[in-house]
């Protein structure tokens, strides 16, 4: 054979096997994820096996709309059928919006935010598009909106520790939290749980009249680890715990949370003076809502909510992504972000949300993973810390949660992990 046939022979075999390495990647590809160290320094590589499904690792811009179609969740098309909400309505505003089918049946009083926002029932065969611009074209200026639907941030259980191991406060007084107040939007809560039972919990629920309460899962597991009893994994055993329910069973048998529901408990939490309020839900940029929230932040009232699970960067969820309101991701014990988690500009900090062992409603426990299981975590520090008179402005504050920060991801502040993982010990 001559050398040139030779040389020819050899480039088609070079150039049909690197035609080959692409397909064998793609069924089974390492993904590296760098390691630093607080001066931004690589420390390290994990590598994971990937089936090329996580739309953030991967270009194809099919994947991206797999993975957005499979969170199961759309915030902006999630709302009550045949209703919208308006803050402040002007005068004759009921006469008005009759005169065209539509007629209010609920009105939430918010005298401590010098709100009123009313719930309104559009005609049968109105759609809540359809009547958003009808009534936005006949109210300019008016904040009206959908009555949007709220997610409850919770992925399915995993092998886990309880909240106290995974942040090592194993040795942390069984009273610790004692003269702090905590306040809850959330699902309902099972009081007469072992972890729940003798401690100091006051709850309310603000579901609709007509339907009952939702499930209580979600609020049980989230409240255990912020005030239960400390053999149960709980932070803040001796702090004090004021919890409201948003979510219901609807017409067909689902468990759905309202913007109203979480009006009426915000508005309920207020009056309640409490450091800080965590939100362990996630939904839609709701005009309504944005407005209530501006309101009580301005009231320096303190947010804590979770930084959503739909694992997208390109949809916030809210109200984690409100300017003054702390948003939280989730982490698991080797520092790797939740494969669910939310990114963005939003993201303030990090917490473990993997592996959690919570409590469960009936007396049991199992294990759960979520930004919902992490924000409680950022929330319980930040009562804490405004308990013992460390910070009274949320910047203070903040700077508090970043003296002890291990930074994760790009140094910095990043839209993954945020500032990064708080390692904090309670000075109870």
């Amino acid at each position: 054979m001559g050398l040139k046939k030779l040389s020819l022979l050899v480039f088609v075999i070079l150039f049909a096997a690197a035609l080959a390495v692409p397909s064998a990647l793609a069924q089974s590809a390492k993904t590296k994820i760098l390691k630093y160290d607080s001066s931004g320094r690589v420390i390290g590589v994990v590598e994971s096996e990937s089936r090329d499904t996580d739309s953030r690792s991967s270009g194809n811009k099919k994947n991206r709309k797999k993975a957005k179609k499979s969170s199961g969740f759309d915030p902006d098309n999630s709302y009550e059928p045949g209703e919208v909400i308006v803050v402040n309505p002007p005068k004759r505003f009921s006469s008005g919006i009759g005169g065209m089918g539509y007629r209010v049946v609920e009105t939430v009083r918010m005298n401590n935010l010098g709100l009123v926002v009313q719930r309104i029932r559009i005609p049968a065969k109105v759609t809540v598009p359809q009547a958003l611009r009808q009534l936005r074209s006949r109210f300019p200026g008016v904040e009206i909106d959908a009555n949007h639907q709220f997610d409850a941030s919770a992925g399915v259980e995993f092998p886990g520790k309880v909240a106290r191991a995974l942040i090592r406060w194993d040795k942390v007084p069984k009273d610790c939290g004692k003269g702090v107040r905590i306040g809850m939007i959330d699902a309902g809560v099972d009081v007469t749980h072992p972890a729940l039972r003798g401690q100091k919990i006051t709850y309310r629920s603000f579901h609709k009249k007509g339907r009952k309460p939702g499930p209580k899962d979600h609020g049980t597991a989230v409240a255990a680890i912020m005030v239960g009893r400390a053999e149960w994994g709980g932070l803040l055993p001796g702090a004090e715990l004021f919890a409201a329910n948003m979510f219901e069973i609807n017409e067909k048998g689902r468990k759905v949370g309202s913007a109203i529901g979480l009006i009426k408990a915000a508005s309920w939490l207020l009056d309640q003076n409490v450091h800080v309020i965590n939100l362990s839900v996630a939904g839609a940029d709701n005009k309504v809502l944005r407005k209530v929230f501006k309101k009580v932040l301005a009231k320096k009232q303190k947010l804590v909510a979770a930084g959503g699970n739909w694992g997208r960067s390109d949809k916030p969820a809210y109200p984690a992504a409100y300017k003054g309101v702390v948003a939280v991701t989730a982490l698991n014990s080797r520092g790797l972000i939740y494969s669910k988690a939310n990114t963005g500009s939003y993201i303030d900090f990090a917490a473990p949300g993997v592996r959690v062992y919570t409590a469960a409603p009936g007396g049991g426990g199992r294990l759960q993973s979520g930004t919902s299981f992490a924000s409680p975590f950022i929330a319980a520090m930040m009562a804490l810390d405004i308990k013992n008179g460390k910070g009274k402005s949320l910047a203070s504050l903040e700077k508090l949660l970043k003296k002890n920060i291990k930074d994760l991801g790009a140094p910095g502040r990043d839209d993954i992990f945020g500032w990064g993982f708080v390692r904090r010990k309670p000075q109870c």
